[in-house]
């Protein structure tokens, strides 16, 4: 157990380690671009970008190199490989080993109140901040230089309920953005394992326990081994690619969500833990670090899940039966950074647009960013791109709004990856508050 806990923290010590060098190296970079443009040399600054960072997919790109850009690809690609499989083994493998389906359904209760709690609070917080920065009149940012937000489409946010169930099994398991029907499918076959009983399914569950075991063995190798290296790379990349002109405009909004987040992250989750399961917090937050530096730098909860789970297993003390429950539903559903972030921008495009913003806007506003957030796939840059669904189901849609719009996509990259910090570490919270109630957290283990 020694060695085992040795090498969890010989791992959040590297990814530690690598999340300071990226950061720095990022912003050398980016004031590195700044001054080269500036000076007239923005030859050698377009020669460094194809030679480092450049998008080897993009447009006119086909003389890149992109190094990073393409060593971080291949990480996230190689967790990407494997979220269905290990989301639909991990929560079929979990109801089926509950056999009550008394206690199965108080588990899914309180995991979905524990959800819900931890969301309306986020809400609260983001409307009141947001109403107050706008009444303040510290949104109201000139955005020039940009084209409008062609190609974007509202949607009923209510189609998330529509998609949980897939027409077709295979497009289900062959989408990393359907993980809503992942999940209704994962349930659907726990619940059918319970049914029909050991000796009938026996080899259908030998199977999901072996695929299940080859796809850990597969994440533990690859976050360990690679992890802090791509966290530096994907990191340093994100920075280098921003120009300080596209920030100036949104500055108002990036400074006021991030120190959201944090607050949230820092106090609002501890406190949950300190209230809602009676433990230290200071615990908590050395020992989920790890998690929330690589949701930070993979910018994708799905990317997080594994080592997620781990850390709540072996450093938190939480069962596998909850944490295999909770935290790939929680992946889909729960996603607390995204709601706040989709509040502030909302309230920012509205400010930036001219529109007024009033309380049962803003309570509709609230509800529908629950709902999108809900519907989010769990990847990089998604969050930004739903927002569009609220804008249109508030009326948020003129060319003031459009132009607000295509500036949060431009820059929202960093935002979207405290998000993720945020999101991976709510599941966190939720999972232990669970296995605290039901009796399954291994106290010993989270006072290790």
């Amino acid at each position: 157990m020694e060695n085992k806990n040795q090498k969890t923290m010989s791992l959040a010590t590297k990814m530690g380690i690598s999340l300071v060098c990226g950061l720095v190296a990022g912003f050398i970079c980016m004031f590195l671009r700044e001054s080269l443009n500036s000076s007239g040399n923005g030859e050698a600054w377009k020669l460094i970008n194809n030679i480092l960072f450049q998008d080897i997919t993009a447009e006119g790109a086909a003389s890149a190199l992109g190094v990073f850009y393409i060593i971080g690809q291949l990480f996230i690609k190689s967790l990407q490989l494997v979220i269905v499989p290990m989301v639909f083994t991990s929560i079929a493998l979990a109801i089926g080993q509950i056999s009550d389906t008394r206690t199965l359904g108080r588990i899914s209760f309180k995991t979905i109140g524990w959800f819900l709690l931890c969301s309306f609070f986020a809400l609260v917080l983001a409307c009141l901040v947001g109403i107050m920065c706008y009444n303040m009149g510290i949104f109201t940012a000139q955005v020039e230089g940009l084209s409008g937000a062609a190609g974007s489409t509202g949607a009923n946010p209510l189609n998330v309920v529509l998609n949980v169930v897939p027409a077709n099994i295979t497009q289900a398991f062959g989408n990393n953005t359907a993980v809503l029907s992942i999940v209704f499918l994962a349930v659907a076959v726990g619940l059918c394992i319970n049914t029909l009983g050991e000796e009938k399914t026996a080899t259908l569950k030998k199977l999901i326990v072996e695929v299940n075991d080859v796809v850990v063995v597969f994440l533990n190798y690859v976050v360990t081994k690679f992890g802090p290296f791509a966290i530096f790379v994907l990191l340093t990349r994100t920075f280098a690619s921003y120009g300080i002109n596209y920030l100036k405009p949104a500055l108002a909004y990036v400074v006021v969500t991030t120190i959201l987040l944090f607050v949230f992250l820092l106090v609002g989750y501890p406190l949950v833990i300190a209230i809602g399961a009676k433990l230290n917090p200071m615990i908590f937050i050395k020992k989920i670090t790890n998690v929330a530096v690589f949701g930070f730098s993979t910018s994708s909860s799905a990317a997080t899940l594994p080592l997620n789970q781990k850390t709540c297993t072996e450093g938190f003390g939480v069962d596998n039966t909850i944490a295999s429950f909770v935290l790939p539903l929680g992946m889909t559903i729960n996603m607390n950074g995204t709601a706040i972030m989709q509040v502030i921008a909302t309230v920012f495009i509205a400010g930036c647009a001219g529109y007024e913003v009033t309380l049962p806007q803003l309570i509709v506003v609230a509800l529908l960013a629950l709902i999108a957030s809900a519907g989010t796939p769990a990847a990089p840059g998604a969050g930004a791109v739903i927002l569009f669904t609220i804008l249109s189901g508030v009326g948020f849609v003129n060319d003031g709004a459009l132009l607000a719009y295509a500036l949060i996509l431009a820059i929202n990259r960093p935002i979207e990856m405290l998000v993720t910090s945020l999101n991976v570490v709510g599941d966190a919270v939720t999972s232990i508050c669970v296995a605290k109630s039901e009796g399954l957290l291994d106290e010993t283990k989270y006072n290790a």
